[in-house]
């Protein structure tokens, strides 16, 4: 198998070499894995991409490239230039730093990645790691996904759901913010939400006194609807949330016919 990886918190992250261990143990000895991660972190991207400018892309290794660009962007590389001769069997997003359930789904360049590559024809999971106080200061906070990642994303790809000819299925999947010994098991999930929990901006004065807002998130662990994604989380499970990029609001279709 050939599988194509990339991340939103940049070449160097942590994670990507979570992923990348993760990625050589489905591709098998005689598969291939291709990297191909923006050069600075890009987290909060969603799905950007560089439409009004041009990104470099430099060569950091073997099968491995930098670009200055989003995920969605090096999943557009990695599948227009670098793999453009023989595309992959798969792309994997990740392992992000910090969970991307609930409402985080809809910022996260993580998922932007995965995203893009199924609206390219390619089947795409993401994959992030739950932070909070039972794993944040272990050795390797990723140490779940590490252990588990794996075993997800085989039994992902063996339940081949329908993928549809257009907007393709692609998969979210986090892991708990517990240590792997204490992950209970997996969840197929819905989004979750957040109640009362959103983004929000913490303005600073310069030196210069010019006036700066940053952005600041708010309390990951606010339980949320059982059948979510955050719900399981915070309950020991690793959740896969299948989704697509068709935003069309179908249960409101019906009432709105009124309209017409």
């Amino acid at each position: 198998m050939r599988i194509l990886i990339t991340n939103d918190d940049g070449i160097n992250a942590p994670g990507l070499k979570v992923l990348a261990s993760i990625a050589a143990d489905i591709a098998g000895p005689d598969g291939e894995v291709w990297t191909v991660a923006p050069a600075f972190e890009q987290s909060g991207v969603a799905h950007c991409i560089s439409y009004t400018h041009p990104m470099m892309i430099a060569r950091m290794g073997e099968r491995s490239f930098a670009a200055e660009g989003s995920p969605a962007d090096c999943v557009m590389a990695g599948l227009h230039e670098v793999m453009k001769d023989a595309r992959p069997d798969l792309v994997l997003s990740g392992v992000n730093r910090g969970n991307n359930s609930a409402e985080n789904a809809l910022y996260s360049g993580t998922l932007g990645g995965a995203m893009e590559a199924a609206l390219q024809g390619i089947p795409a999971i993401a994959l992030s790691q739950y932070y909070g106080p039972r794993n944040r200061d272990l050795d390797n906070p990723f140490d779940a996904a590490a252990v588990h990642g794996a075993q997800v994303v085989r039994r992902i790809l063996a339940a081949n759901p329908d993928q549809g000819d257009d907007y393709r299925l692609f998969f979210n999947v986090n892991f708990p913010p517990v240590p792997a010994s204490e992950v209970l098991g997996t969840r197929v999930t819905t989004q979750g939400y957040r109640r009362g929990v959103h983004f929000g901006v913490e303005p600073h004065n310069a030196p210069s006194g010019r006036r700066f807002l940053w952005i600041k998130g708010g309390d990951q662990h606010v339980p949320t609807e059982p059948g979510s994604d955050a719900h399981a989380n915070l309950g020991g499970y690793v959740s896969v949330t299948p989704m697509r990029a068709d935003l069309t609001a179908h249960d409101a279709l019906e009432a709105m016919k009124a309209i017409e």
